[in-house]
């Protein structure tokens, strides 16, 4: 348990320590454009965020741990993020609850693109 992922996560679902190959303007930046699929999203477990791309252009960013028992989420699939401990779902859109025991949806954070960077704002 020293911060490593779970063997269980989807396919593309990856944690990077500096996916811009060390080419970072500033200390928060979390990845680029690019590496968030439209219609889903990714897991960034370190930094503290989940970040999705519901329609194209429109990121949005929410806090990854669970609302039901405090769970982190394991992945983005299926236009949901996913929870394994009990398997809540929440919206890629705005992290209301899809598919309980979850009541509470995820807890809002503010994403910045800028170009094709994404940081927490």
């Amino acid at each position: 348990g020293d911060g490593s992922a779970p063997a269980s996560g989807g396919p593309g679902v990856t944690s990077t320590g500096d996916a811009g190959g060390g080419d970072r303007e500033g200390a928060q930046s979390l990845a680029r454009t690019t590496d968030i699929p439209v219609g889903g999203g990714a897991v960034f477990a370190a930094q503290g965020v989940v970040i999705t791309q519901p329609t194209p252009g429109q990121f949005k960013g929410f806090d990854p741990i669970c609302t039901h028992q405090n769970c982190p989420v394991t992945n983005v699939d299926g236009g949901t993020i996913n929870c394994a401990c009990h398997g809540s779902k929440f919206s890629i859109e705005d992290g209301s609850v899809k598919t309980g025991p979850a009541t509470k949806p995820l807890v809002p954070k503010d994403v910045k693109v800028d170009g094709d960077r994404i940081t927490l704002a």
